[in-house]
């Protein structure tokens, strides 16, 4: 499971809502071999006077927060780190400086998914990458 919550400028998001979805899913999907369905995004637009931030990260200033299952390798996380940087820049022009990223690791035990204790169900992919 990998649950993404995007934090921007509100009038920076409009019409970039879908590019920062695609991209931020595509490194998801190589890094962690995660399936194509399997997304969930949530996106938090901020009044101005709602994001303080150094001036030098200018306006398309961007976190991603990535909450997900513990069990990825050092290398996997390094890999989505990595790929978020690329594909943020190439596909939606967000420059690697403007863009800060925290992946959050919790047991499946901590989650609960359609109806049930994450430990305990069969999730159609794998976490130990």
């Amino acid at each position: 499971m990998a649950q993404v919550v995007v934090y921007a400028d509100r009038t920076f998001l409009d019409g970039r809502r879908e590019g920062i979805s695609d991209a931020v899913h595509g490194a998801v999907m190589a890094a962690l071999d995660y399936p194509a369905e399997k997304r969930f995004h949530r996106f938090v637009p901020l009044a101005p006077e709602d994001f303080v931030h150094p001036a030098d990260r200018g306006p398309e200033y961007t976190i991603v927060e990535i909450s997900m299952f513990e069990g990825r390798s050092d290398e996997a996380k390094r890999a989505l780190i990595r790929g978020l940087f690329e594909r943020l820049d190439t596909q939606v022009g967000i420059a690697p400086h403007s863009v800060e990223i925290c992946i959050t690791e919790t047991p499946k035990v901590n989650w609960g998914i359609r109806g049930a204790n994450a430990a305990d169900l069969e999730l159609g992919y794998r976490v130990d990458v």
